[in-house]
């Protein structure tokens, strides 16, 4: 594995495309002069990768602080999600317009389906989720996207994609920490060569309580979140760290002048937080 040097490092994708490391991520980012500063901050402590949706209601935020940042939009990588009541073929189409209005670019280099199934098609989500496809093929096909992916999607939800698709997904975003690993999904992405994205790279906070992190942060000299960070990088993952506070960002940026030992990597894999589970895809439909 590559080992990461800086923000500005990246992963391959399946596409050729590449994709820096780590994210900033926006999610309940209130879009205005909170979204706006927070991203500029972001951009400022060297990040390069954004992380959006249209359901976080940001997007203009998000493309308003790129365009101050100075930043050239070909040096950055900006994702976006296609919410579940936009799937099908044309609504994922007119959605996608929509984002890309809103931020006010010329493109997007990820686009990911944002839930699996969506409300209402509980029993027919197969059937939606390979019309959402087609149209997010197209989109790739006329260069609007570089990359095209999912999110909160298990393996069987990706046997499904698979079926019908002619290309494969670069990028796979689930819910994953120290302690909720989804190890059955990340081990069919890797496999197939499907970069996975970390979402609540803390366990919605979870993770500042947990003895164990708190531990291994002390003996490194380090907080837990950089702990927490440093693990998914040199697990292969691509962690998406969210903080509206200028020294959490540019702390959450410090992530490469350590190392975490093989057997502290182990602890980690197998961490256990009683009662925290991933969200499951499978009973959530929105």
């Amino acid at each position: 594995m590559k080992k990461m040097k800086s923000l500005k490092d990246t992963l391959p994708m399946l596409n050729g495309r590449e994709i820096p490391c780590v994210g900033f991520g926006t999610y309940l980012m209130p879009d205005g002069k909170t979204a706006v500063e927070a991203v500029t901050e972001a951009l400022k402590a060297g990040y390069r990768h954004i992380d959006t949706a249209s359901y976080y209601k940001n997007e203009h935020s998000i493309g308003n602080a790129v365009r101050e940042s100075g930043v050239g939009r070909k040096e950055l990588f900006v994702t976006s999600k296609l919410w579940n009541s936009d799937q099908g073929y044309d609504t994922t189409l007119r959605a996608f317009d929509r984002s890309l209005s809103a931020l006010g670019f010329e493109y997007l280099d990820l686009y990911l389906i944002h839930w699996p199934i969506a409300r209402g098609h509980q029993n027919d989500w197969q059937r939606m989720v390979a019309e959402t496809w087609r149209a997010m093929e197209r989109l790739y096909a006329d260069g609007v996207v570089k990359a095209i992916g999912v999110s909160n999607f298990k393996p069987h939800h990706l046997d499904v994609l698979l079926d019908s698709a002619r290309e494969l997904p670069a990028v796979n975003q689930i819910e994953l920490f120290p302690g909720v690993t989804q190890r059955e999904t990340v081990d069919y992405c890797r496999a197939r060569g499907i970069v996975v994205e970390a979402w609540s790279p803390f366990g919605r906070g979870k993770v500042f309580q947990v003895p164990e992190l708190q531990n291994l942060a002390a003996s490194y000299g380090k907080t837990v979140s950089q702990i927490v960070l440093r693990w998914h990088l040199q697990s292969g993952h691509v962690p998406l760290p969210k903080s509206a506070t200028a020294s959490r960002i540019v702390e959450n940026a410090e992530l490469f002048d350590f190392e975490l030992s093989p057997a502290d990597m182990s602890q980690l894999n197998h961490l256990r937080i009683p009662g925290v589970e991933a969200a499951d895809s499978d009973r959530i439909a929105y």
